[in-house]
């Protein structure tokens, strides 16, 4: 089970939708200390459900490809900007235009003689025509794929202008008095700094 606001039910119980079970997690021990299925109020409705099945199959795919040891989940989250088909409607409209709102967050370490953190973020957006729950899963999968390869892409680019941009105002190469502090005597100052005190030498 993932620990996300998404799928939080309370402060110690998170729902797993892929296997339909909550997860009673001790947040102090960072264990799970019991699983039991999830209740008819806390599932989906299946109409919605066989969306979410068709996105997280192809997700699955996609991150298995992309980031062997990575882990994903969809979650379906409450709204009101589309029910499916009810008693009080005759027929289901399908093909509705449908916005994507895609938020990505990067961290990252940059080992340079040095340890400098990356903290990223991007948001963007991009629409689709709501079709069948396969065909709204591989268009909403493309997009994601489509967005992080450009998003990546342009990491990458930053990564590698970091020397003559950031870091170059950062750091200086050398110290103010332009010469390099000599660590391989380091230990041979102590040494005669410590032998100096013990025999009241300079004193």
């Amino acid at each position: 089970v993932i620990i996300t606001p998404y799928g939080e039910l309370d402060k110690c119980n998170y729902f797993d939708p892929r296997t339909m079970q909550v997860a009673t997690v001790d947040h102090m021990k960072q264990v799970c200390t019991k699983v039991r299925a999830a209740t008819d109020e806390e599932l989906p409705s299946s109409y919605v459900e066989e969306f979410r099945i068709a996105l997280d199959n192809e997700l699955v795919k996609y991150v298995s490809e992309t980031y062997p040891k990575g882990i994903c989940a969809v979650y379906c989250t409450g709204g009101n900007m589309f029910e499916g088909p009810g008693a009080d409607f005759g027929f289901a409209i399908l093909f509705l235009p449908l916005s994507i709102a895609h938020k990505f967050l990067v961290g990252a370490h940059y080992f340079e003689e040095g340890n400098v953190q990356l903290d990223a973020n991007n948001e963007c957006k991009d629409s689709t025509i709501f079709q069948s729950p396969e065909d709204c899963a591989i268009s909403i999968t493309n997009m994601i794929r489509h967005r992080e390869t450009e998003y990546m892409t342009s990491l990458e680019a930053s990564y590698l202008n970091l020397p003559d941009t950031t870091f170059k105002d950062l750091r200086r190469k050398l110290p103010v008095t332009r010469t390099l502090f000599p660590w391989h005597s380091t230990f041979q100052f102590s040494l005669n700094r410590d032998l100096a005190k013990d025999l009241g030498i300079g004193k």
